[in-house]
């Protein structure tokens, strides 16, 4: 079944969501380190929106982090490609690598890149935690993002995403895809015993022009990757058990990472 807001966003732009040559999210971020809570918000993700690839980007120059991240670019990629080995369609990207010159990477040129490369008929979707959409007014033109990708926005604990227009950029509403509140999809691939809700809105701009936006709610995750590097800072065990792949321990172990 066709979800409406796809369909919605479908005629607004021509093409037929049904007709979607490959679904892809971009997944970007810091990654420092890669954990347990970014495999679970990108395992939601295509779960719920049937996705063919999510593409784990980690990010060269963040505009909203002058001072950088803690790990190199190179370890952080190195750590992703570990984090997420052998997962059905999880995939490695340089679209947000560090640019000539030390440039700044924003988030809407790097998805009109990838659009670019996509069939006509493809659906790209920005995949994201509530704490980066709690931040979205303060990105480069931000109010043109959600119509360059649809968003995907999990949401974490104590974030609070009640008033979801308030966080939008100035000049977008939000309003749902179908006549109730929200469309719910009841979903359990990934954990049989917990299933997984997907509310579905439609973004508005002045020129009338919508775009879908998907909300993951109630995923319950409470990983923070500066709370694993202040862990790993002062403490000798090793590295956040628990809280990231093995193989992503062992790197971090490895090679002496946020000590």
């Amino acid at each position: 079944m066709e979800d409406p807001a796809e369909s919605n966003l479908s005629q607004a732009r021509g093409s037929p969501a049904a007709h979607c040559e490959g679904r892809v999210a971009f997944f970007g971020g810091s990654f420092d380190p890669p954990h347990l809570g970014h495999l679970a918000i990108a395992r939601a993700a295509r779960t719920a929106l049937d996705l063919d690839r999510v593409l784990f980007a980690p990010v060269g120059a963040q505009p909203l982090k002058p001072k950088g991240s803690t790990a190199s670019f190179a370890d952080r990629l190195a750590m992703t490609e570990l984090a997420i080995a052998g997962e059905r369609g999880f995939e490695v990207s340089l679209a947000d690598a560090p640019r000539a010159g030390g440039q700044l990477n924003y988030t809407l040129e790097t998805l009109s890149e990838l659009r670019a490369g996509l069939p006509p008929q493809g659906c790209l979707f920005c995949l994201m935690g509530a704490d980066s959409f709690a931040s979205l007014r303060q990105w480069h033109r931000a109010a043109e993002i959600p119509f360059a990708a649809s968003l995907i926005v999990a949401s974490r604990p104590g974030q609070e995403l009640g008033d979801l227009a308030r966080i939008l950029p100035p000049g977008l509403t939000l309003e749902s895809a179908t006549r109730e509140d929200a469309m719910l999809r009841t979903l359990n691939e990934e954990k049989p015993s917990k299933n997984l809700l997907l509310r579905s809105f439609l973004i508005r701009n002045g020129a009338g022009e919508t775009a879908a936006f998907y909300l993951l709610p109630g995923l319950d995750i409470e990983i923070s990757a500066s709370d694993i590097r202040a862990q790993i800072h002062s403490s000798s065990a090793h590295p956040a058990a628990g809280s990231l792949p093995p193989a992503v321990a062992a790197y971090v172990h490895a090679h002496g990472l946020y000590r």
